[in-house]
Order: structure tokens, then sequence, then C-alpha cells
């Protein structure tokens, strides 16, 4: 949707507010608003005397008289006993949170502090407190995270402000203007004490943050003007962002094949989206019924970024890796993750039209039973409880049995089959390689290189990725990554400190500059051929290795001397995904500078008491056995205690160095915030080394889940066949399946099998009744890209828009406009 479309779904009320303040007066029901909101963190007394709702007014109550507690306790300088103010910004919000946690006690029915007078009381004077030594002078504050000043902060305050709305207007009236001002004044990244569009601060997630802080604010003073900007404002992270066509600059949001991008160029679905999803959900409860018109067509737009967003990145209810960004480092798990979809989800089925809403319900019955005790709002785990117990409504996923996701927009991949899922990382000029900030994430610098992650159905996936994967996986050795053989050091490592600090350069580094954005947290690649088909639910995905942005400016002259910044090895990679299988070849892998490089073929974690099994065949047909330096036809993972198994098809001959150790790290050595907990793990790996002597230049080699040795056997007679491997062309054929796919990666024409590219391109081809031919432009760069189909001529039998057909000597043309479409596949059906 545009903005323009966005905008004429908004509520009339709130465009009148845009348009003239003076005329809105009457257009936004504010009472309701606040009480909607009130409902939404404290629940009502019908919801709350529900029997599932009791587990969260005990954690309610419990966490507030923890707070309570802290307060006894308090030292001089104090507000909460422990809690240290002046410099810690952290602690600053905490302190915030801490006053809203109790006041939420006082206003949850059925609580045991519910209308408890003397708490409130306390909350206020809290506020007050704060206000006078802590908050209130903007020129001692504002200093450390940007995000706890503008959005941390006021988030609590805000709905602290809310709750204790009637009480603040008896006792302490002047208090809430004082911190609206206050809370403008903080808005320093904005415009005028109020959001700016144009900022790259106010963008995707944290724009919903901001406006929906602000929402509260206009309703708690009557102000028509705050509330409708805040809703027109809000309103834009709605709109699909167009890369050729962007509005305010702003990258950040949800894009048309289903990706989602926050902090400009880091896919960020699991963490950012989940956050931006969770607050436009709530705002459309918090207006229910406080604004005329009607949104169910702004959340019919939130479905489909659950549908073709979410559901492709959540695997039996965990939320893969690749989409987290820095979060991937904390002790939070996949679960957890999605939990607070689910609770979004249930609470959408209510907004949207009836055929989107019974497929949410089904996906709500469909996903494994969510932890509650994450959910935000009782009402929500009512709601959610009714969906889960209603027996007339079927479980049903989202996504299809078998689906292919290029997710080309933000450089990922998602292959599922009934049996397992596939995840791939890749990086390119448009998206960054990895995500690092404040000491989170510090070891992420192979993360984007083709990194993958392969789930089994039926595991507890927090035993076999998560925290812990991170933490006892070397981060030279992730599964996928071809590395440079050398050892790097973290940013704290490097700088003391949690970024790199150089006010005076022309760069101007500082903790949340530009400068550090590029070269510091989420540096992004060199190379431009990032991407790849699907045809079905088979898919193809190709990328070429390069440098960061930062190597590649130090080398330029463009950075300090005393930046860390590393080179990195090279190599032309294709992922080729099938159904019982994903094929993986590389071409011209080099370690650079005279290093040797290593591709880990796949390392896995297991707990120290698990079974393992690791057995293989050698190309003579004899055992393959750890250890042994002859090359091995095909290896085997498996894990007896969890009964699954992974298999690898070596399609190549070169020496693969495979067994497991154990390692025992403490989760700090990812996130310096994370508890000093010792992890121990059996950690599999199989690698290949490629010397820097030269040697192993390229490899191809399948992935197979859920493999036994009989099934691996049988690759030594097909169906598998490599049509080319090389820096230009990566190819393969599928006998069964009548596939044949290809990723050109120079300029054409290329041949590949009795295929001929026109490059770069990614191309998949299925013969059979009819001819299906796919084809992308993996560099985004291209105005058309073409095949030609040796053989008897074929004729069009359907085709996408901008797809044309042609015969030619020897064979048929199929030609696909690719001038915008962003990576887009272009399919055609010939016969």
């Amino acid at each position: 949707m545009s903005r323009r479309q966005v905008l004429s779904l908004l509520p009339a009320a709130g465009l009148l507010a845009v348009a003239a303040p003076s005329r809105a007066a009457a257009g936004i029901d504010h009472a309701r608003l606040l009480a909607n909101t009130v409902a939404i963190f404290a629940g009502t007394p019908d919801v709350n005397a529900r029997p599932e709702v009791a587990g969260k007014l005990a954690t309610i109550a419990g966490t507030a008289g923890q707070r309570l507690a802290a307060m006894d306790r308090a030292g001089a300088g104090e507000l909460f006993s422990g809690l240290r103010l002046g410099t810690d910004d952290a602690n600053l919000r905490l302190a915030f949170q801490y006053l809203y946690e109790i006041a939420l006690a006082t206003r949850t029915p059925g609580g045991g502090l519910v209308d408890d007078v003397a708490a409130q009381r306390r909350v206020a004077e809290g506020l007050q407190w704060l206000h006078e030594r802590h908050y209130g002078d903007q020129s001692k504050g504002y200093y450390g995270n940007w995000h706890n000043w503008e959005i941390g902060i006021s988030t609590h305050v805000s709905r602290t402000l809310v709750l204790l709305a009637e009480r603040l207007r008896e006792e302490r009236p002047d208090l809430t203007a004082t911190y609206l001002a206050s809370m403008d004044a903080y808005l320093r990244n904005g415009k005028d004490g109020d959001v700016d569009l144009d900022s790259r601060f106010h963008t995707g997630a944290n724009l919903a943050d901001i406006t929906a802080n602000r929402i509260l604010q206009g309703a708690l003073t009557g102000d028509d003007a705050r509330v409708g900007k805040a809703i027109s404002d809000q309103a834009t992270v709605f709109a699909t962002i167009d890369p050729y066509d962007l509005r305010h600059g702003v990258t950040d949001g949800y894009y048309r094949d289903g990706s989602f991008i926050q902090h400009h160029s880091v896919a960020y679905t699991g963490s950012y989206g989940r956050i931006l999803l969770t607050r436009v959900v709530q705002t459309l409860k918090m207006l229910q019924g406080a604004t005329s018109g009607d949104a169910s067509d702004l959340a019919g737009v939130v479905y489909r970024w659950i549908a073709d967003g979410f559901a492709p990145l959540i695997f039996e209810g965990w939320m893969m890796e690749i989409v987290k960004g820095r979060a991937a480092s904390r002790t939070t798990t996949g679960y957890a993750d999605v939990g607070v979809i689910v609770e979004a989800i249930a609470d959408l089925a209510d907004h949207v039209e009836d055929a989107g809403a019974l497929a949410l319900r089904k996906y709500v019955r469909f996903l494994p039973p969510a932890d509650t005790a994450a959910f935000v709002s009782p009402v929500s785990i009512a709601r959610y409880a009714a969906i889960r117990l209603d027996s007339a409504v079927p479980a049903a996923d989202l996504n299809p049995p078998e689906r292919s996701v290029a997710f080309n927009a933000m450089d990922r991949t998602v292959h599922r089959r009934p049996g397992y899922a596939f995840a791939l990382a890749r990086s390119s000029d448009r998206i960054s390689k990895y995500e690092y900030m404040n000491g989170e994430n510090l070891m992420p610098w192979f993360q984007g290189d083709g990194a993958y992650y392969l789930y089994l159905a039926g595991e507890d996936q927090r035993e076999v990725f998560g925290v812990d994967y991170y933490t006892t996986v070397s981060p030279y050795r992730l599964a996928g990554v071809t590395a440079p053989v050398e050892e790097r050091r973290t940013v704290p490592e490097s700088y003391g400190r949690f970024w790199y600090e150089n006010p005076g350069h022309p760069l101007n580094f500082t903790s949340s500059s530009e400068s550090q954005n590029t070269y510091v947290y989420f540096p992004r690649a060199g190379n431009t051929f990032s991407g790849g088909a699907t045809l079905g639910a088979y898919g193809a995905a190709g990328m070429v290795q390069s440098d960061d942005a930062a190597y590649t400016a130090k080398e330029a002259g463009i950075l300090p001397g005393d930046f860390v910044a590393y080179r990195n090895a090279r190599a032309t990679k294709s992922w080729f995904m099938l159904d019982d299988e994903i094929v993986v070849l590389a071409a011209g892998v080099s370690g650079q500078g005279g290093r040797d490089a290593v591709t880990t073929v796949d390392s896995r974690i297991a707990a120290p008491g698990d079974a393992i099994e690791l057995t293989g065949e050698r190309w003579d047909g004899r055992a393959w056995q750890a250890g042994d330096t002859r090359p091995p036809r095909w290896l085997r993972y498996a894990n007896g205690t969890r009964r699954t198994a992974i298999g690898y098809a070596f399609l190549t001959r070169q020496p693969v160095a495979a067994g497991v150790e154990t390692v025992t790290r403490s989760r700090r050595v990812v996130r310096t915030a994370n508890p000093d907990t010792s992890v121990t793990k059996n950690v599999f790996t199989a690698s290949i080394t490629h010397p820097a002597t030269g040697g192993v230049p390229t490899l191809a080699y399948a992935l197979v889940p859920n493999a036994t040795e009989t099934h691996l056997r049988r690759y030594a007679d097909g169906p598998l066949t490599v049509l080319a491997n090389d820096g230009r062309v990566q190819a393969i054929k599928h006998e069964t399946l009548g596939i044949v796919a290809a990723n050109v990666f120079a300029d054409g024409p290329r041949h590949a099998g009795r295929l001929l590219v026109y490059g770069p391109a990614s191309v998949i081809v299925r013969s059979g009744e009819h001819t299906t031919v796919a084809l992308s432009d993996p560099t985004m760069r291209r105005d058309r890209v073409a095949v030609v189909l040796h053989g008897p001529p074929l004729r069009l039998d359907a085709a996408d828009e901008g797809v044309t057909v042609r015969r030619v000597p020897g064979g048929t043309l199929i030609q696909a406009a690719t001038r915008h479409a962003h990576g887009r596949t272009f399919t055609a059906t010939l016969r």
C-alpha cells in the first residue's frame, strides 16, 4: 500500500487533526481511548476473573510487591535499592519501569493492590522525585543511549500517567503537563518537540513506539492535534516500502516480498519487526471506538505482514535466527519471541475481515502452546485461551506444507518442508553483514556470509540453536560460512568501550553517529549479487562474498589509522533448495592475503549426555572414520537421544575434518549483559580447509535433513549433477524432479546444461507435462534478464506481467523485465 492509500484509510478524526486541529475537538473520545489503554495493560473485572488470567495477576502483584520493597530499602540518593542514578541511563529507565509496574498493580482488577491509594501516592511521589533530580534538567540528561530518552523512559512514563490519571488530576494536577513538556524536550532527534518523519531515528518500530506514546499523551490532555498527528505519523509504517520511491528517505519497514528492515539495512523481522507488530495492534485496540472511521483495512495490511513476513520465519513455534540482528545473542529464546507475536495475532483476529480472522485463529491453534506469562495484556490471555479451546476452529498453518520464500529485499531465504526448515542469511551493498551494538552480538562477523540454520521437526530448538549456539560454536565456524583463518577482536576489546570514539575526525565518530552505524554497528557488504529465484516450492539463491564497508573504507584511507577493520575471504556461492536436499556450491574460494580459508559444512550443538553418532563412507566404498584424511562420499550426524539426523552428500572430492568436542563457555562471551552462566555443549563441526598455497577452490555438497545411511548411499548414482561451478556460473540438475537451476554471476550469455542464460541472473527450469521457468535479477540493477531453452520450440501458456516468450534459432527465449522489481521472481509456463 502506498502512503496515500494508507492515509485514505485513517480515521477521519486523525486527518482532521492534522488539517485543522481547532475543528477536531469533537472527533476523538479521549476518555474511551484512555479506558481502552488501561484495559489493555490491567485487564477488566470480567477478564481478570477467568482462571487463565490468574497467573498474570499474580505476576503483576508480585512484581509490584518487589518494587515497593525495593523502595523501602532505598538508600541515600536512591529511589529503589541498588539502582544507582545520575550517570546510568539504563538504570533511570528501570526506575521509571518500576514505578509503572507498581501503578499497574493498583489498576488491575482482582489484584491485591487494586485501588491502593498509598501505593499510587508513592508512585506519584517517585515521579516527582525523579523529575526534580534526574529528568527535569535536560541540559544534564540525554547521556548514554538515545533510545532510553526518546522511547524507553517515555513509554513507561506515558503509561504510568494514564494508569494514575484520576489520582494525579486530584492530587498533582501539574505533574502530567510537566512530564509532557520534558518528554517533548527529550525528543531531540525529532523536530520542535515532535516526530520528524525525515529523521533517521524516527522510523519503523521506533516510530511506532514514539507515536503510541504521543497518542496517550494527547489523550491525557485532551489534545486532538497531538493525537491526530501521532495517528497520522504512525500510519506511515503501514505503507509498503518502495525502494524506488522512498518517502522521507525511509528504508525501514515492510517490503512487497515480506521482508522487514530496521536500522536502514538490517534484516529484523524477529526483533524490531515483532515490536512494530505489537505496537500497531495495541494502537488498533487503543483507538477502537475512540475515533470515527473503520481501521479494518489497516488491520488487513497487518494480516499480510503475518502471513507473508512472520509465518515463513516461524518453525514449530520458534523464530529463526536469521532475522534477529543483535538480539540473537540475548538469552530470550525463539519460543518467547513467537509468544509475543502470538499475542498480537490473537488480538488482530478481532480486527480483520472474516476470512482473515478465521485464518489467524486457525494459526493460533496450529502453533505450539505459547507461554502466556510473556503476554502484555490480561485481555489477550483470555482471548488466546478462548481460541485455543475452540474445537470448532481447526488448527492450520499459514504456511503451505512446502514453501520456498525469497526475502530478497533483506537478503534472506527460507525453505520449508514437513520435516525441516532451512534458513539462509546473505548480505550485499544493500543489506548489512551483521549487527553489533551496545555490547550485544560481540562476535557477529560472518553471520551474513551465507550462514545457514537447518531446523529439524520435533526438536527442542533451545537445545540446538539460540544463544547457546553462538556461545559454544566458534564465530569462524558458523554453519555455511567461509571464513579466513585469523583471530579477530570484539569492539570492546579493540576500543575499550562499546563503540569507536573519535568526534574530532571528519566522520565524527560518536556513539550514535551515522559513521558508527556505517562502519561499526551494521556495515554493509560490497557485493551487488545477492538474491535468487523461486519456482513454486523450490528455490535458488546466490551470493558473491566480499569485504564489508569498514575494510573497504579503511583501505581507501577514509577511516582513522586506529580504526580496526578486517579483510574477508572470497567465495562465489549458490544454494539450490529442493525436496530432500539443499545443494551448496562454492567456487573461487580464497582466504586472501596469504591466509587459509575454512568452509564449515555444518556446526551443531547437543547436550553433553546426548548419544551422538558420526558415520560416513569414502569414495572407495569403505567406512569413513573421524580423523580420516581421505575424502568422504557422505557423512551422517545423528543424535540418538533426540532421534534426529542430518546427512552430508559430497559431490566433489576433498578432505573433510569432522568431529565432536565438548565446549564450555559463558553466555557473556556473546553479550556483555548476559548472566555469567557457563554453558557446556557437545559441538559437532564438519569443515573443509582451502589452503592459501592452492587446492580446493571449489566444492559441492548436499545437506540431507533426516537422512538414513541407505538414503545417502543412493547419491552415488544420482539424481544430482553439478553442471557448472566456477566464478561465472553455478548450476545443478536434479533428474528425478526434472529441475535445472543456475546462478550466473558474469555478463552473458553463459551455458548451464540446456540453458543459455544472459546473466547476471538466477534461473530455475522444471520440465514435465509443462515447462515452467523462473527468472530473477539478484543484482537488482538490470532492466531485463533472459534465458534460452535449447530444444524444440515451446509456446507460452501463462506468464507474469513483464515476461515475453518467442522462438529463436535452436530454442525458446524467455525474457523478464526486471527494472525496479527489487529481486522479484518472474515465472512463465510453456508447452
